[in-house]
């Protein structure tokens, strides 16, 4: 098939340097490790609920806290961030799998709505080189900044310089064993030639790939043939993962605490046979999206939403 540049997936016939992208297998040694239970907020809350002879909401919470999920890494400050990371990769270590990382730091975050924050502009990079130096060598993934790419359709401001920064992120994430994907985004957000360009501009072409659908509702299927035509448009084959935490009953009309909503499949690396990866936890099930629907601050743990996706979730 033809590229956006003119030449093949593959990237032959561009003056674009393609990295190599791995197979599922070498990009996830081990399958997915599970969070120690420190960072493992479900489990944290499943531990004081059975403490408090509330064994029914306890094994309840256990079908979160048992799945590999991400650990977001969204505190601006480089020592809290390396002590996560260490923590997180020695836990791996222990079950030779590999961590999943979310950063999720950068400057003007969210656009200043529910998750706003982030590093101040000069201390993103020394921020993300601070991780990589802690977790360099861990064979980790790193899902580089949801949002970040995206949502610059909708908020303007955001625009090159936040696509210069990202391009710069990933050559600090580069050269040290781990596997990258950025944002991609998800089928109801941005068209694909744009977004197939942003991503270029961010640097994709050096990474594994592209993540989508993070913290977000979308069917696997719908969302695995919006990855695909968005692989294409970018040329090189670049590979994919999607969040499926929360997409067990499909899209229910809002990404912000949608009633309704149900856990997805269990997390796991595929097969290899495809440009899909994995199919990962990467939203932490039970993690408030932001005071929309009754809910508490973005990233508060919100029990009554958390029995509800254990209630809904998917079955098969």
């Amino acid at each position: 098939m033809t590229g956006p540049d003119g030449g093949g997936r593959g990237g032959a016939g561009t003056d674009r340097p393609v990295a190599g992208r791995e197979s599922a297998a070498a990009a996830f040694p081990g399958g997915l490790a599970r969070q120690p239970e420190q960072d493992n907020q479900a489990a944290r809350r499943a531990a004081d609920a059975r403490a408090d002879g509330e064994r029914t909401t306890a094994d309840r919470i256990d079908v979160i806290a048992d799945q590999p999920v991400a650990t977001w890494l969204a505190d601006p400050s480089e020592s809290a961030t390396r002590q996560v990371v260490r923590r997180v990769v020695r836990s791996a270590e222990q079950q030779h799998r590999t961590p999943v990382f979310v950063l999720y730091a950068i400057p003007d975050r969210d656009c200043g709505s529910y998750s706003a924050g982030g590093t101040a502009e000069d201390a993103y990079l020394p921020w993300v080189r601070s991780a990589v130096r802690a977790m360099a060598g861990s064979h980790a993934v790193v899902l580089v900044e949801p949002d970040s790419i995206a949502q610059i359709h909708v908020c303007e401001r955001l625009g090159q310089d936040r696509l210069r920064l990202l391009d710069r992120a990933v050559d600090e994430l580069s050269g040290h064993g781990l596997t990258v994907y950025l944002d991609g985004g998800n089928e109801d957000r941005v068209p694909v030639a744009t977004m197939a360009r942003w991503l270029r501009q961010a640097g994709v072409d050096r990474t594994q790939g592209f993540a989508t659908n993070v913290s977000n509702f979308y069917r696997v299927d719908t969302e695995r043939a919006y990855a695909d035509r968005l692989a294409d448009a970018i040329g090189g084959d670049p590979h994919f993962v999607i969040d499926v935490s929360r997409n067990g009953q499909g899209w229910r009309g809002t990404w912000c605490n949608p009633e309704g909503a149900g856990l997805g499949q269990a997390p796991h690396v595929t097969a290899g046979s495809s440009r899909l990866d994995a199919l990962l936890w990467v939203k932490t099930p039970g993690l408030s999206d932001g005071t929309c629907n009754g809910g508490p601050a973005a990233g508060q743990w919100w029990e009554s939403y958390a029995l509800a996706l254990v209630e809904h979730r998917r079955q098969d």
